[in-house]
């Protein structure tokens, strides 16, 4: 997607350990225009897949989730990483490791927010390794349902997450793909 390309471009920055900060317009402050777009892309990519639900990982993810799901006109979910007080019903759980925060999160879903037997798109910011997404994925099949897609933001196809994704054998689309981040400059993969 040429645009969010260019704004990773224009505002993006290379921090060491291969880490791409994109909080000007992605996942601190977020460009409403930018994430519609990336919505509707996401629903082209998918265009001919009965998709009932989105679902996506607090927090930045919730942005571009909210947008595909109001271009497809179903519920979005997000998976809570920590459980709240008011959780007091039935959870589908999954312990996945962040990347870019060095640490492990227990993802969860009330159960009443997953029905068995739907179409279900993953969405989120980022790929790196693929644990969010891989993570997602258990929860919705624990749910009795199926995963239909899986579409990024960004990801960083020199990690091993692209790999993982297809190799469990999800359909997985990538608004912009990264090829390298070596010297702090960001390549697309082409």
């Amino acid at each position: 997607m040429e645009l969010l390309e260019q704004r990773i471009l224009d505002e993006g920055i290379v921090l060491p350990g291969n880490v791409l900060k994109v909080d000007s317009f992605l996942n601190h402050q977020i460009d409403p225009k930018l994430s519609m777009a990336m919505g509707k892309e996401l629903v082209r990519l998918f265009d001919g897949t009965k998709i009932d639900r989105v679902l996506t990982v607090e927090a930045s993810g919730i942005a571009i989730g909210l947008t595909t799901a109001f271009v497809l006109g179903v519920p979005l979910v997000f998976a809570r990483k920590k459980a709240s007080v008011l959780m007091t019903e039935p959870v589908y759980m999954e312990k996945v490791y962040s990347y870019t925060k060095k640490e492990s999160a227990e993802i969860t879903v009330l159960q009443k927010f997953l029905p068995a037997g739907e179409n279900v798109l993953l969405v989120d910011d980022f790929l790196a390794n693929g644990e969010a997404a891989l993570g997602m994925a258990r929860i919705v099949e624990k749910a009795g349902s199926e995963v239909v897609g899986i579409g990024i933001a960004i990801e960083k196809s020199f990690q091993n997450g692209h790999k993982r994704i297809l190799d469990a054998g999800y359909h997985l689309e990538a608004l912009a793909s990264v090829a390298s981040l070596d010297d702090g400059k960001v390549t697309f993969v082409r």
